[in-house]
């Protein structure tokens, strides 16, 4: 079982340099995580809906990170 982190992030301004997550990743806000796909897609579909995600200075991205072993 995959588990996934919704991230909200500040958009940070083109400065006319490529932009690079590794080197510098965007100012987190709010991390959450969630255990299936379904439910970090209803938690980004409500950041989504936050008036600075909807003006564009605001960024969410749903990111699985790694699996979970499954108890059987």
């Amino acid at each position: 079982m995959t588990r996934f982190l919704v991230v909200l992030t500040d958009v940070r301004p083109v400065e006319g340099i490529e932009r690079n997550e590794r080197v510098a990743p965007e100012r987190r806000r709010q991390v959450v995580g969630a255990n299936s796909r379904e439910a970090a897609d209803r938690i980004a579909g409500a950041f989504m809906a936050l008036g600075m995600v909807r003006a564009g200075r605001q960024r969410v991205k749903v990111i699985a990170v790694g699996r979970r072993h499954s108890r059987d």
